[in-house]
């Protein structure tokens, strides 16, 4: 299952295909399920955004994502998660976030998790909850006390073009993250993996190399390769 440990693990990405220096986590929004079969000898992330969310009918959504989420390539579940900057309302996103961790408990696969606004809620859940599969924050762009408090739970945290910026939370955040929590994306953006990889380096004080071992090792840990 590994890649070559000289690409960069780009552990969160909506550009396919990857480039050859790469080996990325391309995430399957639940629109574009119907291209599976185009992408399934890639890794993937499968479930339901909730900018994507049918409020009326998730639970159709749900069972399309069941149908794929068992294939050995779809590495995790998501993006999910909350978000306070849209219409639907935090407590039916709730109930379809717990729905996919419910499922990925099932399948004993990590999940990929989108949260805007909404880490008081997660934090919440997840005290209650206690779910056993990784949790990873993707894009994590926020202050240091929301970092520590979600680290003091137990979740993982991938980030990304924000360390091309020294003054975004994220560049703030990065040297108090312990190596063995990290990953690096490049999201929806044009942006390189590679040039994150260098900007991350430069901050943390390694070399590429080195910082590129430890992602491979974080990603080995939470897929249990």
């Amino acid at each position: 299952m590994f890649a070559k440990l000289t690409q960069f693990l780009n552990f969160h990405t909506h550009n396919f295909p990857p480039t050859p220096d790469e080996k990325s986590i391309y995430n399957l929004l639940i629109q574009d399920i119907g291209r599976f079969g185009e992408v399934e000898n890639n890794w993937l992330s499968v479930g339901i955004h909730p900018w994507y969310t049918h409020p009326e009918d998730w639970q159709s959504q749900l069972t399309v994502v069941e149908q794929v989420a068992g294939h050995k390539n779809v590495l995790a579940i998501g993006e999910c998660g909350l978000d306070r900057g849209i219409l639907l309302p935090l407590e039916t996103q709730l109930t379809i976030f717990k729905a996919q961790v419910t499922l990925a408990e099932q399948l004993q696969k990590p999940v990929v998790i989108h949260c805007v606004r909404a880490f008081n809620e997660l934090l919440q859940w997840k005290k209650q909850i206690k779910p056993s599969v990784p949790l990873i924050v993707h894009g994590f762009n926020n202050k240091p006390e929301i970092m520590q408090q979600l680290l003091a739970h137990g979740f993982y945290f991938s980030l990304g073009v924000a360390l091309l910026k020294p003054e975004s939370n994220a560049a703030k955040v990065l040297k108090t993250i312990p190596l063995t929590r990290l990953f690096l994306e490049n999201d929806d953006r044009d942006t390189p993996i590679e040039k994150i990889y260098e900007a991350a380096a430069v901050q943390l004080e390694i070399p590429i190399s080195a910082l590129k071992n430890q992602i491979w090792t974080n990603f080995a840990t939470v897929f249990n390769q």
